[in-house]
């Protein structure tokens, strides 16, 4: 398995970034995923994921601000962050919903006030 998510950086309050992540080595058309978001000093919590046919879940703190969608053909999910806050500053990694040990590559995303 080889996750890789990018399109991190650092945005001002109220600014958008649109995150990308590339999945190989899992059936990804089958697999529900999710993205999950690791703040500093908390514990890594699931945001946002997306079922195999499209449906889509989010968490209360991003409802209404975050997208998420996925490209079966691609083997890609992404997450459209939106009217971002200093409170979504962390690192973001896509992931199943039942995601083991394995973790891959995250993405730093950083909001000033």
């Amino acid at each position: 398995v080889q996750l890789q998510a990018s399109g991190g950086g650092l945005v001002q309050a109220g600014g958008s970034l649109r995150l990308s992540c590339a999945a190989s080595g899992i059936m990804f058309s089958f697999n529900a995923m999710g993205w999950y978001h690791h703040a500093p000093g908390k514990q890594r919590e699931l945001v946002a994921d997306i079922m195999p046919g499209g449906s889509t879940n989010y968490a209360d703190s991003v409802k209404g601000r975050f997208t998420i969608s996925r490209d079966n053909d691609k083997n890609m999910v992404y997450l459209q962050m939106n009217s971002l806050k200093p409170e979504d500053t962390g690192v973001y990694y896509c992931n199943t919903l039942r995601p083991g040990t394995y973790w891959g590559q995250g993405t730093q995303v950083t909001v000033s006030s």
